[in-house]
């Protein structure tokens, strides 16, 4: 019997941008020119200027509401935005709610325009690419976590902890439960850490042989199992991801849209 690692999901493309309402112009200081060692050497510097502050500031704001609107109903991975299927109807009401608010702006700005665009690809259950996929990079997350527990580090502890828990929700019931479980005993360990550590000073080796990482282990294990299991299978893997709207686009191109995207901006 298969057990599966993924639930099906969306992975998602996201790209805010603002466009206008900042003028720069290049003032060059010294012209590009030889120097005496034999290297070329130039010096500009940037003027910036924002006729309304105002109405940029507002886009500025437009933009990151319209971001975390959609944001907020993925999980957020190395390779982008994921979202499970049964959140699918909560992200089609995201991106409307985030093309209404650019919209608004947009009607009354004069100067700046804010542009929400979305692309989404499909992740299905038995999709053997993307399972390896999200499978490495939560053993990752779950390294990380027990590697900040063996230098008695709780901010990489929980940085690491938050990134698993958010990736979780993309994981099968029986998987995100074992990781479930390592999420717990790595925020265990770092409140003994700081507390024991911290605030009462006492010795970090001490404490961090005292902090159990037993379920952390296990649940790596278990996705170094699944990796094995599926490499062994003889049934050809799916395509890693497929367009909605281009059937049959190689899930490597897609992979790469998606990458090409500034999620940032």
């Amino acid at each position: 019997m298969k057990t599966s690692t993924i639930k099906p999901g969306l992975l998602v493309s996201l790209k805010t941008t603002i466009r206008g309402g900042v003028n720069y112009k290049r003032i060059t200081i010294e012209a590009d020119h030889a120097t005496d060692e034999g290297s070329r050497r130039a010096r500009w510097e940037t003027q910036r200027d924002i006729p309304d502050p105002i109405e940029h500031e507002a886009a500025t704001v437009a933009r990151g509401k319209a971001r975390s609107l959609v944001t907020a109903v993925c999980c957020m991975s190395s390779f982008g935005l994921l979202c499970p299927s049964e959140r699918e109807s909560d992200l089609d009401d995201a991106i409307k709610a985030a093309r209404a608010i650019v919209d608004q702006h947009n009607e009354g700005a004069a100067l700046t325009r804010v542009d929400v665009f979305v692309l989404a690809g499909r992740v299905a259950q038995d999709d053997a690419e993307a399972a390896r996929a999200i499978g490495a990079e939560v053993r990752e997350l779950l390294e990380a976590m027990r590697a900040g527990i063996a230098v008695a580090d709780p901010v990489a502890i929980r940085e690491a902890a938050n990134k698993a828990r958010a990736i979780g929700a993309m994981l099968s019931d029986d998987v995100s439960g074992k990781v479930g479980e390592a999420i717990a005993e790595a925020r265990l360990a770092a409140r003994e850490i700081v507390r024991r550590v911290e605030k009462a000073g006492q010795d970090s080796a001490g404490v961090v042989a005292l902090c159990s990482v037993e379920k952390i282990e296990a649940a790596r294990f278990a996705f170094l199992d699944l990796d094995q299991g599926e490499a062994q299978s003889e049934t050809p893997a799916a395509a890693a991801l497929d367009l909605d709207a281009s059937e049959g686009e190689p899930a490597q191109a897609v992979a790469m849209m998606a990458a090409s995207f500034d999620l940032e901006g």
